[in-house]
Order: structure tokens, then sequence, then C-alpha cells
């Protein structure tokens, strides 16, 4: 399990969990409406930036003066080159007007709308410290604290406004990360291009709040994410969880072990909320009793373990083993960066996927269709094995055919390495043919029971040759752990998945399948979209399950983030002052 192979962030300081226990006590009394995320805006497209002859008494030619020439000149501090360039041209899309002003001094509603955002941006697991959040709450409250307010003040405080809402808007639409610096595999298109649209088109609503809530991801899963993230913050404050000693071999249930280590297992269970039973009991005292007296590993604790390794994409066998030790020794600082790591990988896909669309994550071994916004399809897959020229990459693009009886060209690379090296007896027994590939002796396998694509192909042209197909070997779905394919994606239920997409009745799929033409191409009616994804931590049935880290990439992210799932001290003190100046 190669998640468990990576070097988890041990550095459990008594800082962190302060300022930790700082973060879980200001979203615990944070007043900002969260139901934000998956409203629509109301009343679009009614706010314009007033035409203002004066601000605060403050000519507005000389504010307009004034934020020209900062526009010009060096970016604030924690904006980078983009967000810069965004917001020079967001002033130019509004014709250079202020756009956080009104006659009297700061637009409160709109301030306090944007103060909210950036604060609730501490749910979405994201670094804090990336926003000039100390420099935003002194302009506020110098505009605040002051009657006579100068040009400078005043044009001090919309640019900063200004650059925060750009930050912060295309930070939740695309992510803070770029996916090309971590070693993601990630091939999915940011839409960088239409940041400044978006941001244009947000600032028009009349209720801001809620057109700031609408750039995050608001599907189900994403708000699930954010729940487990404040629920791990709370774990991580209390300090997590002491380690499991190693085991000699496999403890079975019902076999002897260490009392220290039942107890240590037992511990390391509750913390994460998991409670074990003894044998056929309901009482959790008595199975503690027990184990402390016997050394026995019961049957309660077996299945508690058990569920331990369902939710962590562990083969579930109820054994206690290096690999479920492993497992519950990673640290609970590096789980909780985890979560915020899969938030931001939300972050970096499409805000919207489309009517009907299919959706693959290849860390939880799982194919999800989608029409309407609702789920009609769900089936386990098998993807690509660990190792580097195998791993399923991410990538999104249109399944336009379905292949019925198809031949399995065989790539060049795997025939080399793995079929001419058989022989010719070894092709004739898997129903192998060579044929001529351009000006190469290729080999394909003929269409038929033994064939490796089985019996049904689904294409959506892409850069890397992946496609979705049947399998002749379904036992491989009874695993836990589906990494065996050279990268392309078997399916449990090609059937169903060719109905749905056909639109075709079962009889007429089975009768293709298995009576049909060889290689039968059929046109898809219309186009669906494919999201082939890799998320390491997700929800499940309303669960959090931690994934198999099949190609070590948590390994950059994690570390990445890890300031904005741990905020510092610093961090978390500059938020409460932007609070409590935004609110005064």
């Amino acid at each position: 399990m190669a998640a468990l192979t990576t070097a988890p962030i041990r550095s459990h300081h008594r800082a962190a969990r302060l300022a930790l226990l700082l973060v879980v006590s200001f979203l615990a009394g944070c007043k900002v409406n969260e139901t934000a995320r998956a409203s629509k805006p109301e009343n679009p497209q009614t706010w314009a930036p007033e035409k203002l002859t004066s601000v605060a008494g403050v000519p507005a030619t000389q504010i307009e003066a004034s934020m020209k020439t900062k526009l010009a000149g060096a970016k604030p501090g924690k904006i980078d080159d983009d967000q810069w360039g965004h917001t020079q041209r967001l002033y130019k899309l509004y014709g250079d007007n202020a756009l956080w002003l009104s006659s009297d001094g700061l637009h409160k509603t709109r301030t306090k709308a944007l103060t909210d955002a950036i604060l609730l941006a501490n749910t979405d697991g994201m670094r804090m410290d990336d926003y000039p959040i100390g420099p935003l709450a002194q302009a506020i409250a110098t505009l605040k604290q002051t009657k006579t307010p100068t040009a400078d003040q005043l044009a001090t405080a919309d640019v900063l406004l200004t650059a925060s809402y750009v930050a912060l808007g295309e930070d939740l639409m695309t992510g803070q990360i770029d996916p090309r610096t971590m070693q993601q595999a990630w091939h999915v298109d940011p839409e960088e291009e239409n940041i400044d649209s978006a941001l244009v088109r947000n600032l028009r609503y009349e209720h801001l709040d809620q057109a700031l809530g609408t750039l995050r991801p608001t599907d189900d899963d994403y708000a699930g994410l954010s729940k487990e993230l404040q629920n791990w913050r709370t774990i991580v404050a209390k300090g997590g969880w002491q380690p499991v000693p190693a085991v000699s071999g496999n403890v079975k249930p019902g076999a002897s072990a260490s009392p220290a280590v039942l107890a240590a297992v037992r511990n390391r269970l509750a913390a994460e909320g998991i409670q074990a039973t003894a044998g056929g009991s309901d009482s959790a005292s008595a199975s503690r009793a027990s184990t402390s007296s016997s050394g026995t590993y019961d049957h309660g604790l077996a299945g508690a373990v058990a569920v331990f390794q369902q939710r962590h994409s562990i083969n579930v066998d109820s054994a206690l083993g290096k690999e479920t030790i492993d497992a519950m020794n990673v640290t609970a600082s590096y789980r909780l960066a985890e979560i915020a790591a899969n938030m931001e990988r939300y972050r970096w896909l499409p805000r919207t996927f489309g009517q009907r669309y299919i959706f693959v994550n290849v860390p939880a071994f799982k194919l999800e269709a989608y029409d309407s916004g609702q789920k009609v399809l769900e089936m386990k897959v098998i993807v690509g094995q660990e190792y580097q020229d195998k791993a399923t990459p991410v990538f999104a693009d249109s399944m336009e055919t379905v292949v019925f009886r198809p031949y399995w060209n065989v790539p060049p690379a795997i025939a080399a390495k793995e079929i001419f090296p058989k022989g010719s007896a070894y092709m004739a027994s898997q129903n192998m043919e060579t044929f001529n590939q351009g000006g190469q002796t290729g080999v394909r396998q003929r269409p038929g029971p033994k064939n490796a694509l089985g019996f049904v192909k689904f294409l959506f042209p892409n850069d890397f040759n992946i496609y979705l197909h049947d399998t002749p070997n379904h036992e491989l779905f009874n695993k836990d752990v589906r990494a065996f394919s050279h990268g392309c994606i078997r399916l449990e239920k090609p059937d169903e998945l060719a109905e749905w997409v056909l639109g075709w009745p079962a009889d007429k799929v089975q009768q293709a399948m298995r009576d049909g033409p060889d290689d039968h191409s059929v046109k898809v009616p219309k186009k669906i979209p494919v999201f082939i994804t890799y998320f390491t931590t997700y929800i499940n049935n309303g669960q959090l399950y931690f994934g198999n880290d099949l190609y070590s990439r948590d390994d950059k992210l994690v570390p990445a983030v890890m300031t904005g799932a741990m905020p510092t001290k610093d961090v978390v003190d500059a938020v409460q002052a932007l609070r409590r100046i935004a609110g005064a």
C-alpha cells in the first residue's frame, strides 16, 4: 500500500496543536452562512460600482488617481503575478471604478461578504497565509477608525479588497497549487481562461456572499470532506494517538497477542471513532477487560479492525499484520493534511461536469455514472498497477464509441516484454495472432471469452490510450485492492454501462456482446464526459474513507497543504484579527 510507505509528517509540536485548538474554537464560533456553498445567487447582475463624486469628503478623482498609481506599481504582498494581472484586468473591465467604496466610506455589506468568505476558506483547508490578511485588516481598520481618510488610504483598501477577492476567487475555482509542480499526473484543464469572466460575473451579484459560495465545488463529497476536516482538526488538537507496537507475523482473530498491543490497537481505533465490542457482547468495557486479562485477540476487536481495514483500502482479513499497523501509525496530522490535499484536488476539477457524465476515482477502485445530478450507476473497477509505466493518469475526455467483441491490439511494449518471449504455442493458447501494424509485426487477440478486453470496450479518445473495458477475469473484483491492469480500466458491470451509454435494452446489449459481429463499433448518441480522477480520501455513503495512494502522489501534495490543514498560531491570530475588525 503505497500511501503507507510515504514518509508521514511526524512533527506534532505543542504550538501546532495550540494553533489548531484556536482554529477549532474559531470555526465553532463562526457565524458565516455555510449554506452559501450550494445556494444559487439571487437577483443576478443587479450590482454595479457607484459613480462616485466623493468618498467621506475625498474627491473621487483623487482616489482614482491613487488607485491608478497603485495598480501600475508593485503588487501587494501575498499576491502573485497571475492574481495581480487578474486584478488589473478586473478594474479595466469595470471602467477603473472603485469596487468597494460608497459615498461614506467602505461598502459595508459587500466588504463584510468578502471578509466572511476569506474567513470561511479555513473550512476548505486552504492556506490562509496565501492572502494579505494582515494588511487587509489594517486597511479596513484605518478607514473605520478615521473620520477623515486620505485618498491613499481609500485607494489602498479598495485595491487590497479587490486583490483579495481575485486571489480567493481564483483559488476556489482552480486551487491554490499547480498540480504540474507536484507530480500529480493531472491532465484536466484548469479553465484558467475563464477566470476573468467568472470574477466579473460573480462580482455583479447583489448577494455577493452567495456568489462567492458558488465559486467552490458545490457537490456533497466536497462538503463532506470539509466536515471531516473539522472533525480531524479536533482529533489532532487533542493530540492524535500513540503509536501501535509492531507484531510478529499476522495475528488472526482468536490468537494470542501482547496485551499492550491490543490495548494500543483499541485506543487507536477509538480515536478514529471505531469502537470494538467483546465477542458477541455489546459491552466495550467487557471487551477491554477480556483483552487485558487474557491477551487474546478477540473477535469483537477483530471486527473493529476489519472496519478500519475497509476504510483504509486494506484487504479486509481482520488480522493484525504489518500493513494494518503501519496504516494505524500514520499520524493524525498527516491524515488531516490528506483530507485538505483532496479538497485541493476537487478544486482542480471543472465546476460543472455536464448533464450526463462518468466519474472514476482510481484509489477508490470505483466508477459512478450521473444523469441530471443523480447517481444512476455504480460499479467496481480495476486500475493500473502501481508501476510508473502502468499508472492510470488523471484526465478528462468524452466517450464517443462502444465496440462490441473487440480485438485487443497488444501495445508493442507489452508484446515485446510479455508475449513474443513466450512463443507461438502460448500465443495460440491465448487465441492471439500476428498482423501487420504500420509496417511492423504486431500481435492482437481475437474476440472471444479469452480476450483481455472481454466482450465490450468504451472509447473516449485521449493522449494516453486509456479506455474502459470488460474483462474475462471477473474474480479479481472480489479483491479489496484492485490494481492489476496495464493502465486501462476494467469494469465490473460493462453490460450495464453499455445499456446506459447507448440507451439500449439489456437483451440487445447481451446479443451484441455474445453473438454479434466481431469488432463492431457503435457511436454514442451524444458524447459523454469521462473524468478519470485520483482522490485518496473520499466520502462513501456518508463515511470518510482513506483510499490507496497507489502511485504515491500524496508525497509532495500533503506537505504543500499542511499549513492549510494546520494553520500556525500567527495565521490564526491574523484571521481572528480580521474577523474582529470586519465585524466591528
